[in-house]
């Protein structure tokens, strides 16, 4: 029996090399001037590249052209328009917050980062951490293909719902209070999720039509009712799991159920409870990660979309 090749582990930042490139302020301003603006500066209002910086005021520049009046100019900072403006923590302390949410694997805590940061206010950290899943999940992600799974879940709910081996009993479907997360993993490929608000087949079917190519060499699924006609447009193979098929082949959901046990043993593990407004942000956060684990500069990924 020959055993699978691992793939070698991608290192990311530590927390040594962490405290090297940032400092201070100034590197950490440095370094977002960088990934925002890779080709040079450019007005965050009208995309005007022709502004000029101030030398009275350091990591300020103006931009005369979409100004009001043409004469004064708009004038903007390196924090307008990101996710750290307006706020009165330093952005070593946002950078802090984001390298810490980007190497838990199954997240850190609103209550962890307030201990680990030493930050005045609880909320200020839960503050932080959904300002940074928010720019993570502002991104589309490109149609997936190879070989394909869908498969959907259901997260939160109340206690007394939980599963007869947990507590209390319950189906564990949306009529326990749970919400539906559906969920498409190419395989050794990227994962793209999203809270739905039912299971019916027009909710799976459009999911699918719109995160799958249809060239895919195979489109993976239980046999939910919901993907009875994906057939049409799709190598479709169903696996049934009431029957106790798990795999036929190439036909299994192993990949995405395996991303459903992290982001489950995420939620219940580090955040305890979420609840359905914010279920979208932390789903972000988990699809992020997981699509950048393989990249080194997952840091500076993530600070570009902020």
């Amino acid at each position: 029996m020959t055993r699978r090749k691992q793939p070698k582990p991608v290192h990311q930042l530590t927390v040594k090399q962490f405290e090297a490139m940032f400092p201070d302020e100034d590197a950490c301003r440095a370094y977002l001037k960088a990934r925002r603006w890779p080709n040079g500066v450019h007005c965050p209002r009208c995309g005007n590249p022709h502004v000029y910086e101030l030398h009275t005021r350091p990591w300020h520049w103006q931009c005369t052209q979409c100004a009001p009046g043409g004469s004064t100019g708009y004038r903007f900072s390196i924090l307008t328009g990101t996710v750290f403006e307006n706020t009165n923590k330093p952005l070593r302390d946002w950078f802090h917050v984001t390298h810490l949410l980007l190497t838990a694997k199954k997240g850190i805590s609103a209550r962890q980062l307030w201990r680990y940061m030493g930050f005045g206010s609880l909320k200020t950290a839960w503050y932080m951490a959904h300002r940074i899943r928010a720019a993570l999940s502002d991104h589309p992600v490109e149609k997936l293909g190879g070989i394909v799974e869908v498969d959907e879940t259901y997260i939160g709910g109340k206690w007394y719902n939980k599963h007869k081996d947990k507590r209390g009993g319950g189906s564990g479907g949306l009529g326990s209070g749970k919400s539906a997360v559906i969920g498409a993993i190419s395989r050794k490929g990227n994962v793209v999720l999203r809270v739905i608000d039912n299971t019916d087949t027009r909710t799976l079917d459009s999911f699918v039509r719109e995160t799958v190519c249809t060239k895919v060499s195979l489109l993976a699924t239980d046999n939910h009712s919901g993907y009875r006609l994906l057939k049409d447009k799709y190598p479709h193979g169903v696996i049934c799991h009431e029957e106790g098929q798990h795999v036929i082949g190439a036909v299994h959901t192993n990949t995405i159920e395996g991303f459903w046990s992290i982001l489950k043993r995420g939620v219940v593990g580090t955040y305890h409870k979420v609840s359905r407004k914010y279920l979208p942000l932390y789903v972000a956060e988990f699809q992020f990660r997981y699509n950048n684990r393989m990249n080194a500069d997952i840091f500076g990924a993530a600070v570009a979309r902020c």
